[in-house]
């Protein structure tokens, strides 16, 4: 499951530096994909379903959150 984690996080990292440029003016993943639709499409699912993961599975998985974060020393 730890490779399935690891791929979840790199999508969802992946989707928010987009989003963030896209408030830039550049859409790296649809220049990337943009002639390839369905491959896009393809990839937004894989993108909210991991989003989904994160959600529901994060606080099983994180250290942080497991051990109370940073200001519980």
């Amino acid at each position: 499951m730890k490779i399935v984690h690891m791929i979840a996080v790199v999508l969802v990292v992946v989707s928010a530096i987009n989003v963030g440029l896209t408030a830039l003016g550049y859409n790296v993943l649809g220049m990337l994909l943009g002639g390839i639709p369905q491959l896009a499409m393809i990839l937004s699912l894989l993108i909210g379903l991991s989003g989904l993961y994160i959600l529901f599975k994060h606080k099983g998985t994180c250290t942080e959150c497991t051990t109370g974060g940073v200001g519980s020393m």
